[in-house]
């Protein structure tokens, strides 16, 4: 800090990057929001069987936490939690470049977390509804808990379409959510709009690969199952699939921008003028009478 108390700007960016990192934490920052409510679903759906939930509960879950850390850390940093959404906002010019690497790691940190925290509240049923083993595939896998995988009819040309489109779709409905040139939601029900959205490519998207829409919703749980037990095959099954979810949505996220750039933020009325009262258009316009 300087003589003034202000903070310098490459320690702000630093500070802000943390609060995307909280934003995909844990239950410490008063609500539990994105991954640890998403994770937990999945796998108590998973380990009872859906005898305690069903695809629709998950769905639901991560929309939830997805509110909930938008509102709790929006104000600060933005609450992107996605690199997807902030390498957007950086093209569109509603987010500064040098902004995107620490934002981008620390939502993948989180990630990691959030995954962690759900393992740990599931420990016991993950344990038992695979015998103590840590599998990726198989009839008793759980590395699908908390990381995505594609079906097994489908193609990787297929895949990464899929993955283009969901991000792209994901970008093309918030973009024009704050435009006050257009028709912008009220400020406070942006995260219930962006959790709507979210929940719509989920229900609709998923049943290829898992709808991730999100490197670092992806990443940070890989990663986090090759340290916890699952080992390298998180990354080489599937033929190194692992890469899909990183860079499809990467590019369906660029795709997006572009197409809501050009055919429709470019085409948007300019806001209107203020009006001009200079003293002598009064006096012009004023209707004087001689006296």
């Amino acid at each position: 800090m300087g003589s003034s108390g202000a903070i310098k700007p490459e320690i702000k960016i630093y500070l802000l990057a943390l609060a995307e990192f909280h934003n995909r934490r844990f239950f410490i920052f008063k609500n539990g929001p994105y991954l640890m409510f998403g994770c937990a679903a999945s796998a108590q759906v998973k380990t009872s069987r859906e005898t305690k939930g069903e695809f629709l509960s998950v769905a639901m879950a991560f929309c939830v936490g997805l509110m909930s850390a938008m509102y709790l850390c929006g104000g600060v940093s933005g609450a992107h939690l996605n690199p997807a959404v902030s390498l957007s906002f950086c093209i569109i010019g509603r987010l500064s470049w040098k902004k995107l690497l620490p934002y981008s790691i620390s939502q993948v940190l989180g990630a990691y977390l959030g995954s962690a925290v759900a393992f740990l509240l599931y420990y016991d049923a993950i344990m038992d509804y695979n015998q103590g083993k840590l599998t990726v595939t198989g009839p008793n896998e759980t590395a699908s808990i908390f990381v995505t995988y594609p079906s097994e009819y489908l193609s990787l040309q297929g895949s990464f379409l899929d993955q283009v489109i969901g991000t792209a779709t994901l970008l093309l409905c918030i973009l024009p959510l704050d435009e006050k040139r257009n028709n912008p939601a009220p400020a406070g029900l942006l995260p219930v709009i962006v959790a709507a959205v979210v929940l719509g490519i989920s229900l609709s998207m998923s049943s290829n690969c898992g709808a991730a829409i999100n490197p670092a919703r992806d990443f940070g749980p890989r990663l986090f199952t090759l340290t916890a037990g699952w080992g390298t095959e998180v990354f080489t099954c599937y033929n190194y699939w692992f890469w899909v979810p990183l860079v499809a949505p990467t590019l369906g996220a660029i795709v997006g921008t572009c197409i809501y750039l050009v055919f429709i933020q470019w085409h948007l009325p300019d806001p209107e003028a203020e009006p001009d009262t200079r003293i002598t258009d009064i006096l012009e316009t004023k209707p004087w009478s001689a006296k």
